[in-house]
């Protein structure tokens, strides 16, 4: 039924769940929930792995490798105010403007790409 019901991690992982939960001596009801758990964190990596692959970025950045010594000091409090990426949760659009050059589309590819993983 697994394979049916789409649950991938389920199908391939029912046996060695139920070994374990017989060592551990788990109740049916706290073995159901690690196993549904363990499929909830399945298709969450697999939905953040399929957008950044629909994405299709041009180049791996992650917000740690943002260097924040070459900013100017207003940039840098922005940077963190973006990575907390509460301007999604509020629907607040961002402007990134500056001269040509300055790294303005990296900071937002950036961000853009740390978004995925919230």
């Amino acid at each position: 039924f697994s394979k049916t019901l789409k649950l991938p991690y389920i199908s391939r992982s029912i046996e060695e769940e139920i070994k374990e939960a017989n060592k551990n001596n788990l109740s049916y009801e706290d073995f159901l929930l690690s196993l549904l758990e363990n499929e909830t964190d399945l298709r969450k990596a697999n939905g953040i792995k399929s957008r950044i692959r629909l994405a299709k970025f041009p180049y791996k950045k992650y917000i740690e490798d943002l260097s924040l010594e070459d900013l100017p000091e207003d940039a840098k409090d922005k940077v963190k105010l973006f990575s907390s990426l509460d301007f999604i949760e509020t629907g607040q659009n961002i402007i990134l403007a500056g001269n040509p050059g300055t790294g303005n589309y990296r900071k937002f590819y950036v961000i853009e790409r740390f978004s995925m993983y919230a």
